[in-house]
């Protein structure tokens, strides 16, 4: 059996650099991520969309001190209406996208692949913190601004938090067209805030910003590159410390239960509408496209 400590695929992990008060985490998804995506036939540029959201999910939530779930979406008036990346404490991860198909292969003429700004139009991003023993969610909002997930993620970290925040997000198809698989990866450093314990810590994270400008998409997304490996490229001239990683799994909250329940909180003249030739109602999962065919009579 393979230990976490042994994980170089579907994993996140929290690094600190030796003596400093910059702290990160690396989110590594190989399997995970082709899962989540195989399900739908995302076109390349929606597909790099869903995992920047799956993996920024993942980089953000595995900081939460409680159990619940950290979701990260986007909506806008563009030719992606609405992306959702959900992560559980639990390490489940699931996601999806909404899209047009004929705008997106629109607004990819001309691009290698077109960013979240061009495929989302103007619009929101927004972080949500669902706990799962609290009644109260929390959530912050932000303007999509800049070509990628992780620029409105650092927007979103500038607005809600003193700590400044530095994301990078990358994913890539691999293999021949008909046989590819799918890979992601990101990475956060953040600056824990001076205090009189602490000291100064502006030049510390002067220095880790840096180098972390030198890391490549590549490197986040190559397989034969391992964590520990890829931080000590990083930051080996400071030292870094590589702490045990914890497994992500693709995985889906739907149940024939939930469904049940769902079609039994619609008013009677609405379910009568869904029942199809057969005479059940069909529902297909968003996330995972499990589909669910119910009986009439165990709704009414």
């Amino acid at each position: 059996m393979t230990s976490s400590a042994d994980l170089t695929d579907d994993l996140v992990a929290t690094f600190q650099l030796d003596g400093e008060q910059v702290r990160g985490r690396l989110v590594r998804l190989g399997p995970v991520i082709d899962d989540i995506l195989s399900r739908h036939n995302y076109p390349e540029a929606v597909a790099n969309l869903l995992a920047e959201a799956c993996t920024l999910a993942a980089l953000v939530g595995s900081s939460l001190k409680f159990e619940g779930r950290l979701i990260v979406q986007a909506q806008g008036d563009g030719p992606v209406s609405y992306v959702v990346g959900d992560f559980d404490t639990g390490g489940a991860l699931r996601g999806y996208c909404q899209f047009d198909e004929a705008k997106v292969a629109q607004s990819a003429a001309g691009f290698a692949r077109p960013g979240a700004q061009t495929l989302l139009g103007k619009g929101l991003f927004v972080m949500t913190i669902d706990p799962t023993n609290l009644k109260d969610r929390y959530q912050g909002v932000v303007p999509i601004e800049g070509e990628t997930l992780a620029l409105c993620a650092e927007s979103y970290f500038a607005q809600s938090e003193q700590a400044p925040a530095r994301i990078r997000l990358a994913s890539q198809p691999f293999g021949p067209a008909e046989q590819q698989v799918w890979r992601a990866g990101g990475m956060m450093i953040q600056n824990i805030a001076s205090d009189d314990a602490r000291g100064a810590t502006e030049e510390a994270w002067r220095r880790a910003d840096a180098l972390f400008g030198t890391l490549g998409e590549d490197e986040l997304v190559d397989p034969e590159l391992s964590p520990d490996r890829l931080l000590f490229r990083l930051f080996h001239e400071d030292g870094v410390r590589l702490y045990p990683p914890s497994p992500l799994r693709a995985a889906c909250r739907c149940s024939e239960d939930r469904v049940i329940g769902l079609l039994k909180s619609f008013p009677p003249e609405d379910v009568t509408d869904m029942i199809e030739a057969d005479g059940q109602i069909h529902v297909t999962c968003e996330y995972c496209a499990r589909q669910y065919v119910i009986p009439v009579d165990v709704i009414t």
